[in-house]
């Protein structure tokens, strides 16, 4: 049985290790790090995967911007989404997705961004971003750049740059 819940300090271990070992990498754990220490971060935002009182898994969504012609507006950005190698493929990362999304509308946001495989995140409800009138400042391909409303029309008069939190262009 797995269960979601906010992450707390006595997680930090854990989640930088699974961002390594599903990532290959430090790119993600040290995005994830980075963004904990800013004075931006919301804890309930981070959610961690626990079974048998493991960690196996972790996402987070970080504040971000979309920049139109005359309006800023809010959004989200889910990144990174990780699973312990171990549990992939056990529909874990599907129940992060699914509660971190209903996090966010329990909390009253309207959009979310994500860079992502193109595969995988549509089952969820998002779709191509740029075919939204968004855009990022910076390479990725139009199939993983996608976004979700997660209220009907919240995307209604919304075209301009999607803007990220230094810490995103910092890894």
């Amino acid at each position: 049985m797995i269960t979601i819940q906010s992450k707390r300090e006595e997680y930090y271990t854990a989640i930088h290790e699974i961002n390594v070992l599903a990532f290959g990498r430090e790119t993600e754990a040290e995005l994830v790090e980075n963004l904990r220490k800013s004075r931006d971060f919301a804890s309930e935002f981070s959610l961690v995967a626990i079974k048998d009182r493991r960690v196996v898994g972790h996402i987070l969504f970080s504040s971000i911007a979309i920049h139109t012609n005359k309006e800023i507006f809010s959004a989200l950005a889910l990144a990174p989404m990780a699973v312990h190698p171990e549990f992939q493929n056990h529909g874990i990362g599907s129940q992060l997705v699914r509660q971190g999304l209903q996090q966010c509308r329990n909390l009253g946001h309207r959009i979310v961004i994500v860079v992502g495989h193109p595969r995988y995140y549509p089952r969820f409800g998002f779709t191509a971003a740029r075919v939204k009138g968004l855009e990022v400042p910076f390479p990725v391909p139009d199939e993983a750049f996608m976004v979700l409303e997660l209220a009907p029309g919240a995307m209604n008069g919304i075209t301009g740059m999607v803007i990220y939190p230094q810490e995103f262009l910092e890894v």
